[in-house]
């Protein structure tokens, strides 16, 4: 059985489907297994095999045109022979029967069901066309399916495994635990393992497949509803309802609970438009990234991370906010710690005076106050350094988490600190998040440990940097759902907008009828025109060749600047139209924009797309070179408000440039960032905008402003 593809993924349309009839799929209380077998191996004895050994008990019947019972069940030959309105019907049969025994289904009431047979969307033309039909007969009979092309689902809260995977079944106790929701079948099936493995309870897993019916955002929406569900693990290759999803995940911050997405598929190259800057460099992946973080959905790059923010999520009481306090035992890990924790971007403030004061008063003369603390092998000669060591750092309120990262050795050395670290845990009950590391993977020690860990709110981690990665991943997910809240007020400006590539003028008198500040300039269509602009603007000024097949004007010599007087403007005007008849022969320009040279400063680009699925985005970072070459850009919605967008400009990796680099005077950041909030204004007002690249945005010392002094808008045509 393969893996979900892209054109199955794009195969379905479907309406929504609602929470009662999610729950004959999802909470079935009678199942029809289509293709039961005793077969050790095959797809029906796998289903049975799960029911059994989960006690299912409900009504289970069984489908075989070759079998009148098996284990002792009575089987029947035909669908035909079932009861009416069965919950589920479990389609374990080969891909040529599935539309038919689809159509019995329907014919007999069966209210869902689940397709395992692979062959259908992701094959091709003829694949699709057979998914189709498929979805056709599920619509008219008004029924819920998942797949084709899945691994089933399974049911932890009340014990139903409807998948031919061999599950291990445990049924889930508390009501924390982690939903699994996957296109990929295989992943799913390995998800369910590695977060078993790591103490953390599964309340559904449901592999979509090709969603030929019912998609991730159906299942997404049940499972925030659902009280036993505190995370829903994802795996998602492509949503289909990009917008419905961001309103889901809208909904699940409200209601305290966490989605981790891992999307893969950031190497596929993007739908760039050659037109622009942003185009080229705010690519999908990166789109889907900004949207979904600033909705409260964590977004990871691997498997492992999925699985350590998961125990996050539900072993910690809350989600770690700010920086994070290290407590260790060797200084060659600190340092080691300090470079690991600047390269993911997970803040390790310093110790302040305070702090500093309470734990010279704790620790011995030879340990230094410092973050990360190497407590060196003296807790060995006093344990409770542990547990005072932790309190005086979670009262420091910089600190937003604490990771004890501790070498365990053996079991010996182990039932020396464990306990110790668990009675300071006890005594101090943190509220705060904190997590346990262990230094040396493979050392031995009772797994009692971990379970009095879990038990306390503190998850059990393998190793130190996939702890600190996760605290980093959850951290920055923080501060994106803290700057979504302070979203401002949208304003909307009417404007009438022509489709196309808008040439530099037309695209500057949008960004001024928005304020957006552009420089002084006027079109000229005759050398006397262009001389009279100049005498109005006073030198020195710039040409600058207009047209909208004209989009990269320098390329074809279209630009002449620093214009003293009218002799340098006369000499330019000549060579500017040489150069464009030299280059691209034929071309009509519209006119010469005349505008006064601008002064320098500190150039940025500043642009927005409007992508087709997730919506408006806004792109800022440090022009030319560091924006393409270095990539020093930050995506943001185009819904924030002026603070949040100066605190992302201050996190670009140049930013120093705008504090005042070496003696330079400070840059009007706030400036620049009210560019950016009027510029989301405009693409939240005007939908038909799929692109605008001001590139540069100069801007100048603070209390002087910032000013566009190129710009391309480029609209639907």
């Amino acid at each position: 059985m393969s893996d979900v593809s892209v054109s199955s993924l794009e195969a379905g349309v479907h309406e929504p489907a609602s929470r009662r009839s999610l729950n004959h799929l999802l909470r079935p209380r009678s199942i029809a297994i289509v293709g039961a077998s005793p077969t050790p191996g095959s797809l029906g004895e796998g289903v049975l095999a799960n029911l059994e050994h989960a006690r299912f008990g409900g009504d289970l019947y069984l489908v075989n045109p070759k079998r009148t019972e098996i284990r002792g069940k009575v089987c029947v030959p035909s669908i035909d022979l079932l009861p009416k309105n069965i919950d589920c019907a479990v389609l374990a049969i080969p891909r040529a029967v599935v539309a038919e025994a689809l159509a019995a289904c329907g014919r007999r009431g069966v209210r869902a069901a689940i397709i395992f047979s692979a062959g259908f969307a992701e094959t091709g033309p003829q694949g699709l066309a057979d998914q189709e039909q498929l979805a056709g007969i599920a619509q008219q009979n008004d029924m819920i399916v998942e797949g084709p092309n899945c691994l089933g689902m399974v049911n932890g809260v009340d014990g139903i495994p409807l998948t031919f995977v061999l599950t291990p079944w445990v049924r889930l106790q508390a009501r924390n635990g982690v939903a699994v929701l996957s296109q990929s079948g295989a992943l799913a099936a390995v998800l369910g393992v590695s977060l078993r493995n790591h103490g953390l309870g599964i309340s559904f897993s449901i592999s979509t497949g090709n969603e030929a019916v019912t998609g991730v955002e159906d299942y997404l929406e049940y499972l925030i509803e659902d009280e036993h569900t505190n995370t829903v693990a994802m795996v998602v290759e492509l949503f289909r309802h990009p917008r419905r999803f961001l309103e889901l995940a809208r909904r699940a911050r409200e209601r305290g609970k966490h989605i981790v997405l891992l999307h893969p598929g950031r190497s596929t190259a993007a739908r760039a438009s050659a037109a622009t800057h942003t185009g080229a460099i705010a690519g999908d992946y990166e789109v889907m990234r900004t949207t979904v973080a600033h909705e409260g959905v964590t977004v990871v790059e691997t498997l492992e991370e999925l699985i350590d923010v998961c125990q996050l999520a539900v072993f910690c009481p809350s989600l770690p906010r700010g920086g994070a306090a290290v407590l260790t035992e060797s200084g060659a890990f600190k340092a080691l710690t300090l470079d690991f924790c600047e390269s993911i971007g997970l803040p390790l403030p310093p110790v302040s005076a305070g702090t500093a004061e309470q734990l010279r008063s704790i620790l011995p003369d030879f340990v230094s106050p410092a973050n990360p603390l190497d407590l060196t092998a003296q807790a060995l000669v006093d344990p409770t350094l542990y547990g005072r060591t932790l309190r005086a750092l979670l009262e420091d309120p910089q600190y937003g988490s604490l990771v004890f990262a501790i070498i365990l050795t053996d079991k010996r050395t182990s039932a020396l600190k464990l306990p110790a670290i668990l009675d300071g845990l006890r005594s101090v009950r943190p509220a705060k998040p904190v997590v346990f590391a262990a230094m040396d993977e493979g050392a031995q020690f009772s797994p009692v440990y971990v379970e009095e860990l879990r038990a306390l709110g503190v998850p059990f981690f393998p190793s130190p940097e996939r702890a600190l990665r996760a605290l980093a991943r959850v951290t920055q997910a923080a501060g994106e759902k803290a700057a979504q809240r302070c979203a401002a007020d949208q304003h909307n400006l009417p404007l009438r907008l022509p489709s196309g590539v808008l040439p530099e003028y037309k695209s500057k008198e949008v960004l001024a009828a928005a304020g957006i500040p552009v420089p002084a300039g006027a079109m000229a269509h005759t050398l006397d025109q262009a001389r009279q602009i100049a005498l109005q603007l006073g030198y020195p000024v710039v040409l600058k060749a207009q047209s909208r097949q004209l989009s990269h004007k320098s390329d074809a010599g279209g630009v002449v600047l620093n214009l003293a007087d009218s002799n340098e403007l006369t000499a330019a005007w000549h060579q500017l139209h040489e150069n464009i008849a030299a280059r691209m022969p034929g071309l009509v320009i519209d006119g010469i924009l005349v505008e006064r040279m601008g002064r320098k400063g500190t150039e940025l680009i500043v642009g927005a797309r409007n992508d087709c699925e997730w919506g408006p985005v806004l792109l800022l970072g440090f022009g030319g070179v560091f924006a393409e070459a270095l990539k020093d850009v930050r995506l943001l919605p185009a819904n924030l408000c002026l603070d949040a967008i100066v605190n992302e400009l201050y996190q670009l990796k140049s930013a120093a440039l705008l504090r005042g680099f070496r003696g330079a005077p400070r840059a009007d950041v706030r400036a620049v960032a009210e560019i950016a909030r009027r510029l989301g204004d405009l693409m939240n007002s005007a939908p038909a905008i799929r692109e605008i690249d001001i590139n540069p945005v100069v801007v100048y010392p603070v209390g002087e402003g910032a000013v566009a002094l190129d710009a391309l808008i480029v609209t639907e045509s």
